[in-house]
């Protein structure tokens, strides 16, 4: 077993949190950082948040009459455009909308209707290109692509996706169990089954290979998050939600595109739920319920820094990483 990475054991400067006043109550589980000054975040009872001022004021831009859907992921690309991805209750709930003018108007692209179908994250590999994941569908992990930006979507055929697990499934709690990379690097995670897994392409998500990862797995247990900073070196986080102080073996790391995967030398020692290179080499912030955690030496080793509740952590190409949690909060990262 890994130990759990020292509290106290991190270099200098410590990182700390800056908090904002949002305005809202909602638990936010979708986040998009676009740079310092603005950032999108989405959750509950139809919340949608957007700051053009690095975070001093937030205005709630999300879509009306949208009270009974949770936005688990958004994808920004600008102050103006993004994609919201919801989920709910009833097989209807599971939609995609977009918006052009800052949240002000937003139009449904997207709504599903097969019920076997639980869309868990989005990734985009430019402001046209992107695919979106659902839990095992037929067997197989379901996987719909957009080339218009999020305006229209397709199913894509399931013949270059490898057979799921029994049990297995992906997490929508950050937003981010799906990512890319290079404009052709695809990655997503998944726990449930006996194994947790990494599935990936390298061709934006047309055809897939699948390893094993040293995760634990089980029936709430896996990989919450995956990230890469470039198409060969990922980081896995996860845990299991139900036991969220300890994650013994909870991250790992790979240095070859996702084929094979190394637990750190030290962890959170936590279940984590997001995590998120920064635009420092080798330097990534990982989050969860019970705190965060940084890395200096690309995850063979994780520091603590905070004990404050966050679901998911979003880095800029300008430095900076933001944070999303529980009761509205939204926070960024001071190094």
């Amino acid at each position: 077993m890994i130990s759990p990475a020292p509290a106290e054991a991190h270099p200098t400067p410590v990182p700390s949190w800056q908090d904002f006043s949002t305005g809202s109550a909602s638990s936010l589980r979708g986040l998009s950082a676009v740079s310092r000054r603005v950032a999108w975040a989405s959750g509950s009872e139809g919340e949608v948040l957007r700051t053009l001022d690095g975070g001093r004021t937030w205005s709630h831009v999300g879509p009306p009459g949208t009270a009974e859907l949770q936005f688990r992921d958004i994808e920004a690309f600008d102050a103006d455009h993004a994609v919201l991805m919801s989920i709910g209750d009833t097989t209807d709930a599971f939609r995609f909308y977009v918006t052009s003018d800052g949240g002000a108007h937003w139009t449904e692209t997207f709504r599903n209707t097969e019920a076997a179908a639980f869309y868990d994250c989005m990734a985009f590999f430019d402001r046209r290109h992107g695919i979106a994941l659902s839990d095992p569908v037929d067997g197989k992990f379901r996987i719909l692509a957009t080339s218009d930006g999020g305006r229209t979507w397709a199913v894509a055929p399931d013949t270059g996706m490898p057979a799921a697990l029994a049990g297995e499934f992906a997490f929508a709690a950050s937003g981010t169990c799906l990512t890319v990379s290079g404009g052709e690097h695809a990655w997503f995670a998944s726990g449930g089954g006996s194994a947790a897994r990494v599935y990936r392409s390298n061709d934006r998500g047309r055809t897939w290979s699948v390893t094993d990862t040293p995760v634990p797995s089980g029936a709430s247990a896996g990989i919450y998050s995956v990230a890469f900073r470039d198409p060969r070196h990922g980081i896995i986080v996860g845990g299991d939600y139900t036991t969220p102080d300890s994650a013994p073996d909870g991250a790992a790391v790979s240095r070859d595109g996702g084929r094979t995967w190394t637990v750190g030398r030290t962890v959170p020692g936590a279940y984590r739920s997001g995590v998120a290179w920064t635009n420092i080499a080798g330097v990534a912030i990982a989050v969860g319920p019970t705190g965060s955690d940084i890395t200096y030496d690309g995850g063979q080793t994780w520091h603590g820094f905070d004990t404050g509740s966050l679901h998911g952590v979003d880095c800029t190409r300008d430095g900076a990483c933001w944070a999303s949690g529980a009761a509205g909060r939204v926070t960024r990262l001071t190094l």
